[in-house]
């Protein structure tokens, strides 16, 4: 069920994430958890290792830059101006071909929005560079990640 009120996103609404950075354009609890938009910037090396959502369908509107992915088994070249549907219990992944790339990201059901913002900082500024974390996080880091992705998001990876 949908709010019965409007809402938008300020444009300072940024949060770092995985050496890019991040705005939630519509949350979960706007939209009564039906559906989330998130418009994410990510350099080359961020991208997520091979995974399925078991609750949620994810589509990738390409803003800027050109992603391949990996949905089941078919590869997609996806360029500006092109979207890419991910339904949930199909493992895919996303390798980016440029220096960075910029999607919308629709998310459906919406809760997994919520992941985001738990593993990212508040940032006044978009960065004018962006840099891939350099290896895997610290070990405590990582147990929690996977352990919130698995047990609160229902991801899986391959």
């Amino acid at each position: 069920m949908l709010t019965e009120q409007p809402s938008f996103t300020q444009a300072n609404d940024l949060r770092a994430y995985n050496g890019g950075f991040f705005r939630v354009l519509i949350s979960p609890e706007q939209t009564g958890g039906s559906f989330s938009i998130i418009d994410i910037t990510l350099p080359k090396g961020a991208e997520p290792p091979r995974h399925l959502h078991t609750r949620e369908d994810e589509t990738f509107y390409i803003l800027e830059g050109a992603i391949r992915f990996e949905i089941g088994d078919q590869v997609i070249d996806g360029e500006v101006g092109h979207a890419v549907f991910a339904p949930r219990n199909i493992e895919h992944l996303f390798t980016l071909q440029t220096e960075q790339a910029r999607m919308l990201t629709l998310i459906t059901p919406g809760d997994f929005a919520n992941y985001f913002v738990e593993f990212s900082q508040p940032i006044e500024h978009a960065p004018t560079t962006l840099e891939a974390p350099k290896g895997p996080p610290p070990a405590d880091v990582l147990a929690l990640l996977v352990s919130r992705l698995t047990e609160r998001y229902g991801a899986r990876f391959a």
